[in-house]
This record gives structure tokens, C-alpha cells and sequence, in this order.
């Protein structure tokens, strides 16, 4: 599938990171992990326990965008991995990437992601932040662009179906 953006989104430790690798292996096209384009300083404060404010995260997201477009402009495709928690957010990334962009809602409950999240090792998003992650999500209910799944599903069986969802959204019959 080629010019096709994709954000995986969810909070911290819904899977955002590994869904993204590869479900972008079985599109052939690049991955791009959103934490990557965090400051330093971003990350620091998150590794101290302070959650982030809309004036952290809206720099950070018009890099993720520019990636989006970017990932477009190669004619290739890009599938990124973001957090995307509030309506606004992703309307901003929508801006950015035009029409052409689908977001894949990976839904969890707190409890799933508390335990994953402790489980981590070596990254800079503590165990503590999880309730400030749920406090800033607003589900994507009923916006049109979203394939929603449940974060529980086992990735070697959800890629294949997001193939499948993606081509149904991308090459609809005419």
C-alpha cells in the first residue's frame, strides 16, 4: 500500500511501538516511533514523573506530523507510532498529513497497562504517569479515520488483520 500515513495510537504501553514495527514490515513501509521525536528535555520530565502539558506536546506533534507528510511526500508510505490521547491532537496530525492519514486505536484498560508498564524495562515513561495517560485520552469514538482493536490482541494475529482493515479503507470499490 503505498501513500498511506498511519498513526498507531494509544497511551503508554498499549503496544503502540511493536504493532507499528510490524504492521509497517508488512506494508513495506517505514516506521517512525513518535518517542523518538521527543526533546530531551520532554523525556526528562516524563522520566521524573511529571506528565506532560499541551505546550510540551504541541512542538512534539508538528514534528510527528512534518514526519507524516514526509513519510506521504517519499510515495511510499509511513506508519507511525503516537500517542494521539486527545481529539485535538489528532485533528492536528490529520492538518498535517492530509486525508490520506488512518489512525489504529489500540484500546486497553488501566490495569492491562499498569502492569505492562511496570513490566518495562529502560524506558523513560514511569508506571506512575499511567493515570495522567487515561486522565488526557479521549477515545476516538465515531471519527471516521479510526480502526479501533483491543491492545490485549496477540500482535502475530492483529497485524493481518490490520492489513486486511487498511486495505478495506484504502482500496474501497468504487
Amino acid at each position: 500500500m503505498t501513500e498511506l500515513a498511519v498513526v498507531v495510537m494509544g497511551v503508554s504501553g498499549a503496544g503502540k511501538t511493536t504493532a507499528g514495527q510490524r504492521l509497517a514490515e508488512a506494508l513495506g513501509v517505514e516506521f517512525i516511533d513518535g518517542d523518538d521525536l521527543h526533546t530531551d528535555q520532554a523525556r526528562a520530565k516524563m522520566q521524573s514523573g511529571i506528565a506532560l502539558t499541551d505546550d510540551d506536546r504541541w512542538p512534539w506533534l508538528d514534528r510527528v506530523g512534518s514526519a507524516l507528510a514526509a513519510g506521504l511526500a517519499t510515495q511510499r508510505g509511513v506508519v507511525v507510532a503516537c500517542s494521539a490521547l486527545r481529539c485535538a491532537y489528532r485533528d492536528r496530525l490529520r492538518v498535517a498529513a492530509g486525508p490520506q492519514l488512518l489512525f489504529i486505536y489500540l484500546a486497553a484498560d488501566a490495569e492491562t497497562i499498569r502492569q505492562r508498564v511496570a513490566g518495562r524495562q529502560g524506558h523513560y515513561m514511569p508506571a506512575s504517569l499511567v493515570d495522567s495517560q487515561f486522565a488526557a485520552l479521549e477515545p476516538p469514538r465515531g471519527e471516521a479515520d479510526v480502526i479501533e482493536v483491543l491492545a490485549e490482541t496477540d500482535v502475530a494475529a492483529l497485524i493481518p488483520l490490520l492489513v486486511l482493515r487498511l486495505s478495506e479503507r484504502v482500496f474501497k470499490p468504487a
